[in-house]
C-alpha cells in the first residue's frame, strides 16, 4: 500500500497553485498565436486553450519575446481570438511498475479503460543519453525465439537494430514474436501513428496474454495531431529509460521511426523550418540520431535498453532519408523483402541484405563458420536462381551451386522457423540444414545478458 500512496501523494504535489494565462490573438492555417504568456514559455511547453466546448490542448513550437506560436492537438475550428490560453509547462511522464501490462497514451493516461496513477518521479520526454565514455559495452547474446536471429543475425544485450520493411510484409507479426520471446525483464512498445482499429488486434492477438503480461504499450493513433504522434516515440523511450535506471534490461520496440519523422516534419514546417532531404527539414537527422542514441547499454550500475526500430521503406528504397540516416547509427539492419513474403515465407527476411554488427564477437569461431557457410550458399543460389528456374543450369557445372541447390529448400525453411528451445538448438538445426556433421557447442552464459 505504501507504493500506492507514494504515487497519490506525488500526484497531489504536482497540482499547481498558480496559472499563467495569455490570450489568443490569431488562428491561421492550423497555427495559433498567443500573447501575454511572458518569457517563461519554452518550445515544447504544453498549453491549454479554454473554449466554450471545453479545454483543447496544444504545444508551443516557436517563441518570441512577445508571442508564442502553438499547434493545437485537435481541430482548431473551435478556437478564436480572445480565448484564454494557459501555460502548463513541459510535457513529463511518470512510469512505474504498475504500468506493466497496460496501454497508455504519450501522456501516461490509460487507454484500456482502467484507472492508472502516475509514478512518484516525473521524467522529461527528451533526456540525454548516458555519457559515451561511461557506457558499458554490448552484453551477451540473447535468445529471441526466432531461429534466424538466434544464429545468423544475433541480438545482444544493449544492441540497436533497424527493421526495414514495406507495409504488409509481416513486420508486426515479427515484433510480436520479439515481445513474447526475446529475453528481457520488461518490454516497452511504442506504436507511433498506428491505425486505430489495429491496436486491440496487436495487443490481444499478436502479443497475447504472454506478451502483454510483461509489456508497456505506448500508443498514438494516425488520426491524432503530429505533436502527439511524435511524443509517442519519446514517451516510449522515457519509459524504457525508467526501467533501465532501475537496473533492469528493457526491450524497446518502436513502430515506426518513419512515422515519427513524418510527424516531426509536420511540426517543423509549421514552425517555419525549411524543407530539405526530400521534404524532411534539416533537423530530422539530429532528431533520429538523438532518439537512437538514448537506447543501448546503460552506464555502470544501470541496466540496458535493447532496441528494435522499424523503418517503413516505400518500394524497398533503402536510400530514402530516414532509412539512410538510421543505418549509420544502428548496430545492424534487417531487411524484409516483399518478394519473399509473396511466396509465403515469414518472417520475410532477406538475409543477404541484412547484417548484425554484433558479429563476429557474438559467436564462437565454429558458429561464425556455420553462419558464413549459410551466407555463401544463399549467395550462390541467389546468383544462379534465374538460370536454375529457367532450366539453363547444368548440374555439375559448379560444385558450389550444386551444393546450394541441394541445401536451399531446407535452409530457406530454417529462416522461417521459431526457436522455442533456445540458441543451442537453433545452431543444431542450422548445422543439419547445411549438412554439417556436428553443431558447435554453445558457450556458457549465452542467452542471458
Amino acid at each position: 500500500m505504501a507504493g500506492v500512496f507514494d504515487t497519490l501523494l506525488a500526484e497531489i504535489g504536482r497540482v499547481g497553485t498558480q496559472a499563467r494565462i495569455g490570450r489568443i490573438v490569431a488562428v491561421q492555417a492550423g497555427v495559433v498565436t498567443v500573447s501575454g504568456l511572458g518569457p517563461a514559455v519554452s518550445v515544447g511547453d504544453r498549453l491549454r486553450f479554454h473554449t466554450p466546448e471545453g479545454p483543447l490542448m496544444g504545444e508551443a513550437i516557436a517563441v518570441t519575446r512577445d508571442q508564442v506560436t502553438a499547434l493545437p492537438e485537435g481541430e482548431p475550428d473551435v478556437l478564436s481570438p480572445g480565448m484564454a490560453a494557459e501555460r502548463l509547462g513541459p510535457a513529463m511522464i511518470a512510469p512505474h511498475d504498475g504500468w506493466i501490462g497496460r496501454i497508455v497514451d504519450p501522456f501516461g493516461r490509460p487507454l484500456d479503460g482502467r484507472p492508472l496513477f502516475p509514478g512518484p518521479r516525473q521524467r522529461n520526454l527528451r533526456n540525454p543519453p548516458p555519457s559515451a565514455a561511461c557506457r558499458k559495452r554490448l552484453g551477451g547474446r540473447l535468445a529471441t525465439g526466432v531461429a534466424v536471429f538466434d544464429t545468423c543475425l544475433p541480438v545482444v544485450c544493449g544492441q540497436r537494430l533497424g527493421l526495414f520493411s514495406g507495409s504488409g510484409v509481416g513486420k508486426s507479426a515479427l515484433m510480436g514474436k520479439f515481445a513474447r520471446g526475446l529475453q528481457a525483464d520488461v518490454v516497452v512498445i511504442g506504436l507511433v501513428g498506428e491505425r486505430g482499429r489495429e491496436l486491440r488486434e496487436f495487443t490481444e492477438t499478436v502479443l497475447g496474454a504472454g506478451g502483454m503480461g510483461r509489456s508497456v504499450v505506448v500508443a498514438a493513433t494516425s488520426d491524432q495531431s503530429p505533436m502527439v504522434r511524435r511524443r509517442a516515440a519519446w514517451a516510449a523511450m522515457a519509459v524504457a529509460e525508467h526501467f533501465r535506471d532501475e537496473g533492469r534490461h528493457g526491450l524497446l520496440l518502436s513502430d515506426s521511426v518513419t512515422r515519427f519523422a513524418e510527424a516531426h516534419r509536420e511540426v517543423a514546417l509549421a514552425a517555419g523550418e525549411g524543407a530539405a532531404l526530400r521534404g524532411y527539414p534539416p533537423s530530422t537527422a539530429h532528431l533520429l540520431m538523438a532518439l537512437a542514441e538514448r537506447a543501448g547499454p546503460g552506464a555502470e550500475g544501470q541496466g540496458d535498453i535493447t532496441a528494435i526500430f522499424t523503418v517503413l521503406v516505400a518500394g524497398s528504397d533503402m536510400e530514402e532519408p530516414v532509412a539512410d540516416i538510421l543505418r549509420g547509427v544502428l548496430d545492424g539492419h534487417v531487411v524484409m523483402d516483399r518478394g519473399i513474403a509473396e511466396r509465403g515465407r515469414f518472417p520475410a527476411i532477406d538475409l543477404l541484405r541484412s547484417v548484425s554488427r554484433s558479429l563476429p564477437a557474438a559467436a564462437t569461431p565454429d558458429e561464425n563458420r556455420l553462419i558464413a557457410e549459410a551466407r555463401r550458399l544463399l549467395g550462390a543460389w541467389d546468383r544462379a536462381e534465374l538460370m536454375i528456374q529457367s532450366g539453363l543450369y547444368a548440374h555439375g557445372s559448379d560444385p558450389l551451386i550444386d551444393r546450394a541447390i541441394a541445401v536451399w529448400p531446407a535452409l530457406d525453411a530454417f529462416l522461417a522457423e521459431d526457436a522455442p528451445q533456445g540458441i543451442g538448438q537453433s545452431f543444431r538445426r542450422l548445422a543439419e540444414c547445411l549438412g554439417a556433421p556436428t553443431a558447435p557447442p554453445v558457450r556458457p552464459g549465452d542467452g542471458r545478458p
